[in-house]
Parts: structure tokens; sequence; C-alpha cells
């Protein structure tokens, strides 16, 4: 009955302003929308506007636009002003109902503009405008959702040489697997508000690997939370939300950098960033981004090579068409990450790291037991002007990832293989099995997005189709259990007995099953933002959402199980009061996720099979600031979230006999705080800063697990810190220094009556960087893990973190 009511008040929200988009009562003002550039053809961001005369100011955005509201009929002056530049002056003539474009340049590079924003103390990391967060071209203080931007700047200024540590700069985000390369989500795993995320959109739809992400082509990361099926669906987010890649675009000149990193461990990175038009006019621009990594392991085997290239070419057809094509190609070959695995059906003996009594320098793997992660991701984007209130947007993308080679895990299991060892947390279990998977996913999205006027009151909407198609082919071998080998002891001579013969050798024996799966989703939504108020917006949105799966396919058998489709319909609501225009806004939002859940096996006439969707309710309030002319950004939030018809086992014992049957009652509740700082109190001094506490736990569950944190939950506490200070003036100019760290309370990896709790110890790691950058070139040291603290992470695993480590860094610049 509540989601039909939600529904319904979606509906009777979003009818009037699509009923009456095209009959739109104005109110006879105008609005100056406009862009401003450097002399080098780069958007200049962070730029004061106003309309002279008045009290109407506002400040170009990262792309370098700006928009006033509101404008009375007339004839005004528009004044850009940069401290230290002279301001520039612009008249411009606004008539009722009319938006006017201007285009502005100034008369600097876009080199200077950034030392400006250096001098001024204005944030180079603060970019926080997103076109991608709400699919629509919202300020983070008009929209009502949270979300945090990792910028490239911060990553270099970090020396950041792969993905999962640039998340560290994120509140609330925690790493739980590093990437296993398996098939199908062997990408990394993070804890996002209680729950688990995989990096799973570039440039707002699909774009998945098995492997790992390579920074190179990453312009920033957004980290959009709470739960997104609105708008993003259900098939590849999670009920805690989102992480998403916008990658590097094209721009109207040469330019562009190399880099080469050294550090410990083996790691050698080269990287090149080289953009170029292709034509006169400069309607054809093309930037390659390429990077080759290799890097070695702080344990006695491992390591990783990858190569990496995205190419992005962006084509202007006239003054309403435009196109943009990226590809992104990523090789890797690399064992995998030891991460142990806990023993899930017995009392644990040991309960910490330190009671295993394990080396956790010794890898428990070797260098030929190695597998490969290619993935292609294509995308495409046509962006067509069908007047100066609408516009249509068609995104098509498809990647195809696949997982080749051998693949080993280690696990706790009980005793010895005869029996004759009693149970034990000392004799570990290594696994293998050969993992041969292609999954291909094509995404197809169309967008027609709007800004206009109903009466006097602003209107911005989009709508949505979208389908997608997910299809994977499995050829792996079943897992094999390789041997034991103790942990305590470094003389076992079975430790060394892994090799690449001999798991083949264990493996041909098994054999394998080739099956393959497809699943279709056909979605549509819509998303309207209406100003009551040039201060006051509400926002709702809705979506249905029709899942198809065609089953599975059993090669061998040719018999295809397990189809089944399922409908959801997921709401969004927002609120935003801007407190102080253009400075402080509190907003509130309720957000809805959902995630299909396949039929069951029928046990019982009395028990059904056929399940609904899960579903997410969450409740968020907050407020965020952008002031003193964005030298200080923050975020400040409370969240209560409620996953509801979970499904759970249960016995039901009819005449005498007991009978495993599913019910769908299960509910996990996951509420807690998140704030996020940016400041610039001094010039050249950046600070970025982030604290969260998660309150998880299962409401409704299996008896063993219920009133328990899930283990995919991570730390209840975490808290990033970094501070950086360069010099603005003198000799000195240009040299900096910067300091930070992580820290993480305890994490319980292993929670269940029926084994006890494992319990990761909290940890404070801290890092530091020195630097040097001119106008040509960077040079770069940093430290990671600077006390060399031994700490660990995982979910239901236990994996060690690198210890301290040395890099240098240095970006050559044209």
């Amino acid at each position: 009955m509540k989601s039909f009511l939600l529904l319904l008040l979606t509906l009777v929200m979003l009818c009037p302003c699509v009923l009456s988009a095209h009959d739109n009562e104005s109110d006879g003002n105008g609005i100056i929308r406009g862009t401003v550039t450097t002399t080098d053809g780069k958007p200049a961001d962070q730029v004061t506007v106003r309309l002279k005369n008045t009290k109407k100011t506002t400040v170009t955005d990262e792309n370098g636009v700006f928009i006033l509201n509101n404008v009375k009929p007339g004839i005004y002056t528009l004044q850009i002003t940069l401290l230290g530049y002279d301001s520039k002056e612009e008249p411009v003539t606004v008539t009722a109902d009319n938006t006017v474009q201007i285009a502005i340049s100034l008369s600097l590079s876009d080199i200077q503009l950034q030392e400006v924003v250096v001098n001024t103390g204005r944030s180079k990391f603060a970019k926080k405008e997103s076109e991608y967060v709400a699919r629509l071209p919202l300020k983070n203080l008009e929209n009502p959702q949270v979300y945090n931007v990792v910028s490239k700047e911060l990553m270099q200024e970090q020396v950041v040489v792969n993905f999962d540590d640039a998340l560290k700069n994120t509140p609330g985000v925690n790493r739980l697997w590093s990437s296993t390369g398996r098939p199908n989500d062997g990408a990394g795993y993070f804890s996002m508000r209680g729950f688990s995320v995989q990096p799973t959109m570039i440039n707002g739809i699909p774009g998945l690997t098995n492997g790992g992400i390579d920074p190179a082509n990453v312009e920033r990361i957004e980290s959009i939370k709470g739960p997104s099926g609105t708008l993003f669906g259900s098939s590849f987010i999670s009920f805690g939300g989102l992480l998403n890649i916008v990658t590097k675009k094209p721009y109207d000149h040469f330019g562009g950098e190399v880099s080469y990193t050294a550090g410990g461990f083996g790691l050698s990175r080269f990287t090149a960033d080289v953009n170029t038009p292709l034509n006169a006019d400069k309607t054809a621009l093309l930037r390659v981004n390429a990077a080759y990594h290799s890097e070695g392991s702080f344990q006695d085997a491992g390591f990783k090579k990858s190569f990496f290239l995205a190419p992005s070419l962006s084509v202007k057809a006239n003054d309403r068409l435009s196109f943009l094509i990226n590809a992104e190609f990523y090789t890797a070959q690399s064992t995998n990450a030891l991460m142990v695995f806990m023993n899930r059906s017995r009392p644990l003996i040991a309960h910490t790291p330190a009671e295993l009594n394990m080396d956790f320098d010794r890898s428990y793997t070797s260098n030929d037991i190695t597998y490969k992660t290619p993935t292609i991701n294509l995308y495409g984007q046509a962006t067509y002007k069908i007047s100066d209130q609408w516009i249509s947007q068609t995104n098509l993308s498809r990647s195809v990832r696949k997982s080749d080679g051998n693949y080993s895990y280690v696990m706790f299991l009980d005793g010895s293989p005869t029996g004759a060892i009693a149970a034990n947390d000392s004799l570990i279990s290594r696994f293998v099995y050969y993992q041969n998977s292609t999954t291909t996913t094509t995404d197809i999205q169309q967008n027609f997005i709007g800004d206009f006027r109903i009466g006097n009151m602003r209107n911005r909407l989009v709508f949505g189709l979208d389908f997608a198609d997910v299809s994977a082919v499995n050829d792996n071998s079943a897992y094999a259990l390789f041997d034991y080998v103790n942990v305590t002891r470094n003389n076992d001579p079975r430790y060394a007995m892994l090799t690449k013969a001999a798991v083949d050798a264990k493996l041909a024996a098994l054999g394998g099953t080739k099956d393959g799966n497809s699943n279709q989703v056909y979605s549509a939504y819509v998303s309207d933002v209406l100003n009551l108020t040039d201060a006051l917006s509400v926002m709702a949105s809705v979506r249905i959402d029709r899942f198809e799966s065609k089953g599975s396919k059993n090669y061998a058998t040719g018999v295809t199980s397990g189809k089944y489709g399922q409908t959801a319909v997921s709401p969004k609501f927002g609120l935003v009061y801007q407190i102080v225009k253009d400075q402080v806004s509190v907003f509130g939002n309720y957000m809805n996720g959902f995630r299909n859940v396949a039929p069951g096996t029928k046990v019982l006439d009395d028990y059904t099979n056929i399940f609904k969707p899960q579903q997410a309710n969450q409740w968020e309030g907050g407020v965020k600031l952008e002031m003193f002319n964005h030298k200080l950004t923050a975020t400040a939030s409370y969240y209560d979230l409620l996953v509801k018809n979970i499904t759970r086992g249960e016995t039901v014992v009819r005449d005498g006999q007991s009978y495993n049957v599913t019910v769908q009652d299960g509910t996990q509740k996951s509420k807690g705080i998140e704030l996020d700082v940016i400041a610039n109190p001094l010039p050249g001094l950046n600070i970025v800063a982030g604290y969260s506490y998660n309150d998880s736990k299962a409401v409704q569950a299996i008896d063993p697990l219920k009133g328990r944190r899930p283990t995919s939950a991570g730390p209840a506490n975490l808290a990033n810190a970094w501070i950086s200070y360069t010099f603005t003036k003198g000799t000195v100019k240009g040299l900096g220094i910067g300091f930070g760290g992580n820290y993480a309370s305890d994490n319980v990896i292993t929670n269940d009556a029926r084994t006890g709790l494992f319990t990761l110890p909290s940890y404070t790691v801290l890092n530091a960087s020195v630097f040097y950058s001119a106008s040509k070139y960077r040079i770069g040291l940093k430290v990671d893990n600077l006390a060399d603290k031994e700490y660990f992470g995982g979910w239901t695993t236990l994996e060690k973190q690198m210890p301290r480590r040395l890099s240098a860094n240095f970006v050559f610049k044209f």
C-alpha cells in the first residue's frame, strides 16, 4: 500500500510538469547562459560573473558554464572578474521569454588560471558539479542526493597509481576485497553504507571489468550514495550506492603530458596523455591516454603487469549535433592476491590475525599460477540540440570482459584430509580452478533533457529509456582441493609444490561444464526538478523496470533452466532549500533501490516459490556548503535505510518430516552519518577530510545471523584526511608538501553464531608526499604507510595490506 501511495504521489507531481511543459506561461523574464574559456581554449571554472548594477552573481562550473536566471528584459553589462586580472565587461541584451547565449574568452592561459585559483585559495579539489548524478546538469547545492568526488588533481598530488587508493579519499568507502579476476565479479569490492559495491559505471552507463581499473583515463571518481534504482536500475549497482568513473575528454588545442613512476616492490609505471585537434576549425578532436604498469609484491610471490589504451574522439557535426566516442582497451596478467577465507561451519579457534601465528609475508601461491583479464569498453554519445530548452542525448555502450587462467585461494577447513588431526586454525587448504569466461554487456540509453519554465518556476526534466543486455559464456573447471599447508611452519615441504604443471594435472581430471546465461532489462524513467522559488526546489522521479532472465543453458545437455521475469517500480523524492543562495542549502531525500529475486524450488504447496524484488528505502537529510568563494565545500548528512523482501531459509516440520523452504521476510537496517569537507583557508593550503559512522544489522534473518552486523558492511567508523601546502610566491613557488591518512575501526569479517567472531583490529595508516610543480614539469615523492603499520582488510577473508613504500614520479607537460 505504501509503495502504491508513493507511486501515485510521484505521478501526481510529475504529470502537471510534463503536460504543461509545452504550454508554458511566462513570467516575462529571460535567462543569460554562457561559457567562459581561456586563450588556449580550455573551460575557465570558478570565474565570477556579475550582472553590473544588480545583485545577480554566479560562478562558472568546471565546464566554464554559467547561468543567470530571472533577468528582467533590458540592456545589461556582464562583469567577469578574477583576482589579479583586469575585469572584463561584455554587453548583453535580454528579451522576454528568451535565453541569451554568450561566449567569453579570458586573456589568460589555462596554466595562468590554475595559478590564480591557487593564489586565491580556491580549491582545485572541490569540483563537484556533475551531469551524471541526477542525469541533469544540477549544481551540488541543488542536488538532494549526497555524492563525493575524487579529482585527477588530488590523485596526481598523492601519486596514486591504482584505482583502489584513489577511493581512500572518499568518506564512508572502504575496500573489502582486492580485484580477484573471477568471472562476472572480478573487480574490487568496497563497502558503502553497509553494503558491498563495485565500480560498474563509466560516464553514467555500464562499463564493467573482471580485473582492476587503470586510473590513467580518470578525470574524476563519483561515489553516489544511497539506493539509486530510480535513475540507474538494479543490475549494476548496490543498495549502498554506486561508483561512477568520469573519463577524460578531448579539448581544442594540442597538449598533454607523459609521466613515469618508480617505487618499492618492483613498481614501474609509464603513462601518456596526448590531445590534438584533427582539423583547422577544431570540430574534430582526439585525446589518447595510455599506461603500462608492472608491479611485484611485498610477499614471496605475486605480480601484476598491465597495458591500457584509451582513445577519445569528439566531433561537432554542426551547431546542433555532436558526437563523443570513447574506447578503453585493458589487458592484464597477474597472480591473485592472498585472501584467506575463514571457516564457515565450525567454531573458530583463532579470532584475530595475531592468534593465527601465520607468516603473512608468504603468498601461498607461485608466480606461474596466473590469469588474464582482458577488457574492452566502448562508449558512444550523440547529443542533438532540439531547441534552446530541449536536447536529445543518445548513449550506447558495450563491454567485453574475460577471465582466463588458473586461480587459487586458501581456506581454513577441518583438520587433515584423513581426519587424523582435529579441527584447527593452523592447517590451510589450497584450492585451485581454471577460469575461462566471457561476459558481454550492451546498454542503449535515450534521454530527453529539458530546461524550461512553468509560469515563473524553472523546470528541469529528464525522460529516458534504457535497454541492457548481459550475456555470459563460462567454460570453467570445478574447484579442486590441491593440498594442505601448515601456516605456522615455514619449512612445510608442501608449500613449494603449487606449480602450473601440478595444477594443470589436478584440473585435467575434473573436466568442466560449459554453460551460458543471458538477461535483458527494459526501463523507462522520468525525473523532474521544479524551482518553486529561487531558493526552494523539489525533485520527483520514478522508474519502471522489467527484468527478463533467459535462464542458464547447459551446453552439454542443451537444457535451459531458470527463466523468469520481474517488474519493479522505483520512486525518488528530494527537497532542497538554499538558506543562503549558492552558498548554504539544506536537503532531504527519499530514495529507493531494488534487486530482482529468482524463483526458488517448490517444496510445499502453502509456501510460494515466486518472490518479489527486494526493496531498499532510504530517508536522508543534511546540509551542503559552498562558502567563501568556494574556499569551503562541505556536506553533512544522516541517513536511515531499510531493506525488505530478503529471502532466507527455514525448516518446516510436517508429519514428522523436515522440509527446507525459502521465505521472504528478511530485513536489514542500515543508518549512519557522513561528513565530507574540502577547504582552502589560506592560499596554497588544501584540506580534504571525511568521516563516516555506519550502524548496520540483520533485523530479520536466520537465527545465527539475526541482530548481527553483516560482514559486507565493513568497519563502523572510517575517517580520511589529506592536507597539502604549495608555496605560491618567491623562489620556492611550486614547491609543496602533503600529509594525511586513513582510520578504520575494528572490522568483524566473520560474524555468525555458528562460528563466533573473527575481528580485524582498527588501524591508522599515514602517508606523505613532497612535490615541485612548474609550467613544463612536475616532480613528486610519495611514502605510503609512513609508519610501516601492519594492517588488514577483508570480507569473510583476511588480506594483509601493503607495508611502507617509497615512490618517485616525474611528469613532463607540453
